[in-house]
């Protein structure tokens, strides 16, 4: 009952592929693929707009008045 050997991991391969067909699957890669591109794209453009606005951020520091 140990870890999966590479002949289980190919069984259970050829049953996905029998079930879901290659197209689809080529498909849902290819859309996964994309997704995983738009987020790397997003987060380039979210870190570079950051200091390209000439703002800089400013942290408040103020102390907490207790409530009375």
């Amino acid at each position: 009952m140990g870890s999966l050997s590479i002949w289980h991991w190919l069984i259970v391969l050829v049953i996905i592929m029998l079930v879901f067909g290659t197209k689809k699957l080529r498909n849902i890669g290819s859309d996964l693929g994309g997704a995983v591109k738009g987020f790397k794209e997003g987060v380039k453009e979210g870190s570079s707009e950051a200091p390209a606005n000439g703002q800089a951020s400013k942290t408040i520091d103020v102390d907490a008045k207790p409530k009375s």
